[in-house]
């Protein structure tokens, strides 16, 4: 079928740009959305994909303070209306990676927003991402990510945050292609030969998009079980990139390598504060200091793994006819907990991997920035830097 896309010179295969040229049930192609002021502790994130290969959009918008989080889900077939819309949240791209308007109309859920988000520097492409098993791709995946501003306002049961200003930071990612494998739209493990994946697997990875007045930047470090930065079998991709930018592009840095040097709670693996040192193309060192401004926000209710839906689905499956919608609360002030998800599995010592930090960023020239940013921070298995 047409969609509204195909009115545009963009087509890469021969077929209408609602037919993808990968019949893999893993590939999709959507958004996230961050807002997050760290003096008001408080992150609004959300996002949106589109699974072709099943005819599904769906998405969320989550609102995490101090703590707190309630979190709203939706979904509808596709291709009844190819459009960034699914009930009462729509995303516009007003002007292509300068800026997006993000609304959540006033729902049953109590939860609803209207943001204007605003590139501060052009968006970073990320390596490609390309990870096998048995030597099948099980991930094949591009994504872009971009730092920014916000504007607008967030409600919650009729309490209304004005969102905006000095203080008011936004996050986002582009990403297209085929993910990893997700229960429960995924191959039965017992039906196949035992995984194989091929290379060095990932430990780490921690990943910042900050804004910080005229500076902004972004870097993904990777690492193994030994802390070293080589290539890696891995969905995210690369081992080090990044970029710093003042302005839209005034000034520019080409991140060549970086480390970080990380101190967690005790007896946790939550992280306490950060210290990044950063190296650019021209040979210049800057530091950055990352402290958490609140408890992390938990992934696990919106919407990508089974049995975070209350049917016991994920966003990948379909809810029923027309659109579904639902919601709920997590109290996430005391990290790790115990979550039981809709499916009844119990996510035991559970914490969020996704923080709203404070930064400071030290140039090599001595110039200071103090502003907030997003990091994903992912322990995975033994890692001896940490004691892990």
């Amino acid at each position: 079928m047409l969609s509204p896309y195909d009115e545009l010179p963009v087509h890469q295969t021969s077929q209408p740009l609602s037919v993808v040229s990968d019949t893999n049930t893993g590939f999709d192609d959507g958004y996230y959305f961050g807002a997050f002021s760290a003096e008001a502790k408080t992150f609004c994130f959300q996002g949106l994909r589109i699974s072709p290969n099943t005819d599904l959009i769906g998405g969320y918008v989550g609102l995490n303070r101090d703590g707190l989080q309630r979190t709203v889900r939706f979904s509808r077939t596709w291709r009844e209306k190819c459009e960034l819309e699914v009930g009462p949240y729509r995303v516009t791209v007003v002007e292509p990676y300068r800026h997006i308007r993000l609304e959540l109309a006033p729902n049953e859920s109590g939860l609803s927003c209207s943001l204007d988000w605003f590139g501060m520097s052009p968006a970073y492409l990320e390596a490609h991402h390309l990870a096998t098993n048995r030597g099948r791709p099980t991930t094949d995946q591009s994504r872009y990510s971009q730092p920014g501003t916000v504007e607008g306002w967030i409600e919650l049961e009729g309490q209304r945050i004005e969102v905006g200003g000095p203080n008011w930071y936004g996050s986002r990612d582009h990403s297209w292609g085929v993910y990893f494998e997700r229960p429960p739209i995924a191959p039965n493990p017992q039906l196949l030969p035992p995984p194989a994946p091929e290379g060095v697997a990932r430990s780490l990875r921690f990943w910042t998009l900050f804004g910080s007045g005229d500076l902004s930047g972004f870097y993904a470090i990777h690492e193994d079980a030994r802390g070293r930065q080589v290539p890696m079998n891995d969905t995210f991709g690369t081992p080090f990139e990044g970029r710093l930018v003042v302005g839209w592009d005034q000034e520019t840095y080409e991140l060549v390598s970086g480390r970080c040097e990380l101190e967690l709670v005790p007896g946790t693996r939550l992280l306490r504060r950060g210290r990044v040192i950063l190296h650019d193309a021209d040979d210049g060192e800057w530091v950055q200091e990352v402290e958490p401004a609140c408890p992390p926000w938990i992934t696990s209710t919106i919407g990508y793994q089974a049995g975070s839906w209350r049917d016991g689905g994920s966003m990948r499956t379909y809810h029923g006819p027309g659109v579904s919608l639902e919601w709920d609360d997590v109290d996430a002030r005391d990290q790790p907990f115990d979550h039981v998800r809709h499916d009844g599995v119990v996510q035991r010592d559970l914490i969020g991997k996704e923080y709203l930090v404070r930064t400071r960023t030290i140039a090599p020239d001595g110039r200071e920035w103090s502003g907030a940013g997003q990091t994903e921070l992912f322990l995975d298995g033994p890692y001896a830097p940490l004691g892990l």
